[in-house]
């Protein structure tokens, strides 16, 4: 079956991606702000909080954004199959292989300077994406705009800690844990409304430069309101760990790229030999890592973080996570527009059940008991498990799933939610004040290598089922995959309840 749009990356769904959810405040207290509070944060508090959040909400949206409108780029601009796949990925490629370096820049030259950055580059790389001539220009911006992100997305959540203390901090953090939950399954949202509205006869290109005039706006009024750097911050005096930033970009390289056009490129041995590169080359990390830290140095991760009780099963089910989150993302749009033929808008308003229930989910969740906490993880990718099933059976037959299919994406949203924000905020909750940067930029990278490796394993079981043209063919690799993402859910659900167990 002949699709007219390739394989799309994943959300950052989810997470891309995607910067981390609030974390205990114990355990991300920038070393210059006190543990505590009144609670009150300035007159200007809240309008710093809606700058820094839009900032984090339009980054997060441009990781989903372009994916409904895949297939009128393709048309209008003549693009490859890798071309397009590059197109799409390419942000999210510059993003994961930058955050940590971005995370480090903000500790090295202030958070207010990096976040102002970020912003300019990434509003004026979106104004060239939305005027770019060919797919060579448009790769191009997107590397940019995925830099851009990078360097201002780390920056938000000291930004909140140097703002907000006490109550007002815990607010603070609902809502941005709110904006990352919902801004996934948004951005597919409005890429489809954009997309179909064509206004001005632009197609495609609105959904990039819908960012400039509120970029604009930000650099204009963040300047005013966002707290100024303090040079005297001890993380200030780190160094950049020039080796491991070289190594650790090479690593994220090599994995990344074969992981975008494996698919679309028939998985050639360059692939292999890419991803095996990227084995040894983290495993170089590690040790030159190790090294530094053995020599009182400032390693990118510091040992502790990955030593932090519980962390390594948290990244393994932050990671699964994130996969299922962006192969269910990958497969159904693939499926809803070119298997049954619905329209960008269509698509995009499917994905709102899933992302109003994730979004409440993320600004709800801390409100129950504090014991029943530690299992919302397994129990939430359980829900996602038996939501992935009902999705399989709402679509196998070629129909449009009716009741079912919004049904199951309503407690698919629940389940990721509940699956996604406890796990990284008991997992943050265990590392050491001064490592809680590090482990921030460590489990972003990991979401976003996450939805990476659930496009090339889950998203490429899609493709390979499709057969002759036809809804039912698409249906039918839709119900496969849909049972292979369950299964997923489940195994990260086991490893979610071992976690808990071993903890307690």
């Amino acid at each position: 079956m002949t699709f007219s749009a390739p394989a799309v990356p994943g959300r950052s769904a989810a997470v891309r991606s995607t910067p981390v959810p609030p974390v205990a405040a114990s355990a991300s207290v920038p070393r210059s702000v006190p543990a505590q509070g009144t609670g009150r944060a300035g007159p200007r508090a809240g309008l710093l909080l809606a700058i820094i959040l839009t900032g984090q909400f339009m980054a997060l949206l441009d990781v989903f954004i372009v994916n409904v409108a895949a297939p009128t780029i393709r048309t209008d601009l003549h693009a490859s199959g890798a071309g397009l796949q590059l197109v799409i990925a390419g942000y999210s490629i510059a993003y994961a292989v930058l955050l940590i370096t971005g995370a480090r820049l903000g500790d090295l030259l202030g958070h207010r300077r990096l976040f102002l950055a970020g912003l300019a580059l990434f509003t004026v790389s979106s104004l060239a994406c939305g005027l770019a001539r060919n797919t060579g220009e448009l790769i191009g911006f997107r590397f940019v705009q995925g830099t851009g992100s990078a360097l201002m997305i780390p920056q938000v959540l000291s930004l909140l800690q140097l703002t907000f203390t006490g109550e007002a901090r815990t607010r603070a953090m609902s809502v941005y844990s709110a904006v990352i939950a919902s801004g996934a399954a948004l951005g597919q949202s409005l890429g489809g409304v954009l997309v179909s509205a064509d206004l001005f006869g632009t197609g495609w290109r609105p959904v990039f430069l819908v960012n400039v005039p509120i970029g604009l706006l930000m650099l204009v009024v963040a300047p005013r309101v966002l707290p100024a750097d303090s040079g005297g911050a001890p993380g200030r005096r780190r160094g950049l760990d020039l080796p491991g930033l070289v190594v650790l970009a090479a690593a994220v390289t090599l994995l990344t790229v074969p992981l975008v056009l494996g698919q679309e490129e028939g998985w050639p041995l360059w692939g292999w030999f890419s991803l095996g590169a990227s084995v040894l080359l983290f495993a170089l990390f590690m040790v030159l890592e190790a090294r530094l830290a053995r020599r009182g140095g400032a390693p990118l991760v510091s040992t502790r973080v990955l030593r932090a009780p519980g962390m390594p099963r948290a990244v393994t089910v932050i990671a699964l996570t994130m996969a299922v989150n962006a192969g269910f993302l990958f497969s159904i749009a693939l499926h809803l527009q070119s298997g049954l033929g619905l329209s960008a808008l269509r698509t995009g308003l499917t994905f709102a059940a899933c992302a109003v229930t994730f979004g409440t989910v993320g600004l709800t969740w801390r409100r129950l008991p504090a014991a029943a906490r530690p299992w919302l993880a397994p129990a939430g990718l359980l829900v996602a498990g038996a939501s992935f099933a009902g999705l399989g059976l709402a679509l196998r037959g070629g129909g449009h799933g009716g009741a079912l299919l919004y049904l199951a994406l309503l407690t698919l949203g629940a389940g990721l939610g509940f699956a996604f924000s406890p796990t990284l905020t008991l997992a943050l909750g265990k590392v050491a004040p001064r490592d809680a940067a590090d482990a921030s930029g460590l489990l972003a990278t990991v979401t976003q290598l996450g939805q990476l490796l659930g496009v090339a394993t889950l998203g490429t079981l899609y493709l390979n089922r499709l057969g002759p043209a036809g809804p039912h063919t698409s249906a039918h690799a839709y119900a496969v995959t849909s049972a292979a993402l369950a299964v997923v859910a489940v195994v990260a659900a086991l490893v979610a309840v071992e976690w808990r167990r071993r903890r307690a």
